[in-house]
C-alpha cells in the first residue's frame, strides 16, 4: 500500500472522527507513523476531540432563539440587492445561524465546565519502591510542594488531565503553577520522564539552566547537581528557551543545556561522536574554529538540523562556512536564498519552512 508523499492535514480531523473510506484511513495512519508535523497536528485534534466528548449538553435558552430570530429579520431587511436581478448578494440560511449559535453555546458552556472541574489546586501523586509493581502510597502535590524520591523509590504525577510525569530516583521536583493556560514543574535535579497530549506551550520544565517548552511529545530530562542538563526527545517537539535563545530538540534529538549559557546546539542521537565531543567544545568551552570544523566535516545530511540551529549563534565568516556545508549537503528550502540567510532574515530561517523542506532527511 502506498503512502501519501505530502502532509495529510487537511484530512485529519475526519480521520479522527472515522469519516473516511478504510483504504484512506488506513494510508494516512501509514503517513502519521513516519510524519512528524502531520503526527503533531493529529495529537492536537485528538486532544480537542477528547475534551468535546466530556462536554455536557445544555439546551440554549429560549430567549437566545428570540434574539436570534431578531437578527435574521433585520438582515433581511438589510440585504443588499443586485441592481440586474433583483436578488440578495448575500443572505445567511437561518439554519446556518442557529447551528453557530447552538455551537458557540457548547463551546461556552465546555470551557466553564473544564474550568469548574479541572484539578487546578493539587496533583496526584503515585509512590514505588524500586522493584516494585505497583505504587506503595499515593498523595497530592500542591502548588508550592516538592516531590522527592531516594535510591531506592520513584515516582509518578499526573499532570491534570494532560500527561504523567514520571521521577526517578535520587530526584526533585517542584510544582510552580497548574490551571487551564499552565501547567510548570521545576526539576531542582535528578531525572523526569514526561508524556504530555496537550497542545504546544501548555507544559512547562524550569531548569537551573533553561526552560523546557512541551510542544506535543514525550521526553526525558536529567539535571545534575551543577545544574547541567540534558533533554532528550522520544516523541514530538520540545523547545529549550533561556535569555532570548531557543534551541528546537525533536523527536530522536538531544541538547545539552548550562547554567548561565542556557541551551546549547540540539543534535540527533545517531550523530558521531566526534561530532557531538566538538559540538559541545564550541558550545560551552570555547572550542571556536576547530571545533566548528570538525562538526563540518562530521556533518551527515541529517545534520544540517544541527547546522540550520548554528547559523544564528556564530559570526559572519562561520555563518558563510556553515551556509556553503549546508547547500553542499542538502541545498536550502524553495524560496530561501543565501544573501537572506547571511542577513539572518527571520522569515529564512523559519523552523517550520527548514523542517518541512527537509522532513524526510531530518526525520
Amino acid at each position: 500500500m502506498k503512502m501519501f508523499n505530502k502532509h495529510v492535514i487537511k484530512k485529519l480531523s475526519a480521520y479522527c472522527n472515522g469519516e473516511l473510506p478504510a483504504e484512506e484511513a488506513g494510508r494516512i495512519g501509514e503517513h502519521l507513523l513516519v510524519c512528524e508535523r502531520c503526527r503533531r497536528e493529529y495529537d492536537d485534534i485528538k486532544l480537542g476531540v477528547q475534551l468535546a466528548e466530556r462536554l455536557p449538553l445544555v439546551e440554549a435558552p429560549s430567549e437566545l432563539w428570540s434574539e436570534i430570530d431578531g437578527l435574521l429579520e433585520e438582515r433581511s431587511r438589510k440585504a443588499a440587492y443586485d441592481v440586474k436581478t433583483g436578488r440578495p448578494w448575500f443572505t445567511v440560511p437561518r439554519l446556518v445561524v442557529a447551528t453557530a449559535s447552538a455551537l458557540t453555546l457548547v463551546l461556552v458552556a465546555g470551557v466553564i465546565w473544564y474550568d469548574n472541574n479541572r484539578p487546578c489546586s493539587s496533583w496526584e501523586v503515585a509512590r514505588y519502591d524500586v522493584g516494585s509493581n505497583g505504587p506503595q502510597r499515593t498523595s497530592r502535590v500542591a502548588v508550592g510542594e516538592l516531590v522527592e524520591t531516594d535510591a531506592s523509590s520513584r515516582a509518578n504525577i499526573s499532570v491534570g488531565l494532560i500527561g504523567d510525569v514520571e521521577l526517578d530516583t535520587n530526584s526533585r521536583v517542584r510544582l510552580l503553577e497548574t490551571c487551564v493556560t499552565e501547567h510548570r514543574l521545576a526539576l531542582d535535579r535528578g531525572r523526569i520522564s514526561a508524556k504530555i497530549s496537550a497542545p504546544p506551550r501548555l507544559f512547562f520544565v524550569d531548569l537551573p539552566s533553561a526552560q523546557a517548552i512541551d510542544l506535543g511529545c514525550a521526553y526525558t530530562l536529567e539535571v545534575d547537581d551543577s545544574g547541567r542538563g540534558l533533554l532528550h526527545v522520544t516523541t514530538g517537539l520540545v523547545s529549550l528557551v533561556r535569555d532570548g535563545r531557543e534551541s528546537w530538540v525533536p523527536i530522536g534529538a538531544m541538547c545539552q543545556t548550562r547554567p548561565i549559557l542556557g541551551p546549547g546546539t540540539p543534535y540527533f542521537e545517531d550523530a558521531s561522536e566526534a561530532l557531538q565531543e566538538a559540538l559541545e567544545k564550541f558550545d560551552f568551552e570555547n572550542g571556536g574554529d576547530d571545533a566548528l570544523k570538525v562538526v563540518l566535516s562530521e556533518s551527515r545530511d541529517r545534520d544540517t538540523f544541527t547546522l540550520w540551529q548554528l547559523l544564528s549563534r556564530v559570526d559572519e565568516s562561520q555563518r558563510q562556512e556553515i551556509l556553503d556545508r549546508i547547500i553542499t549537503l542538502v541545498g536550502l528550502p524553495k524560496g530561501v536564498t543565501r544573501e537572506a540567510v547571511m542577513r539572518l532574515d527571520s522569515n529564512a530561517l523559519d523552523w517550520e519552512l527548514w523542517s518541512d523542506a527537509f522532513d524526510t532527511v531530518w526525520f
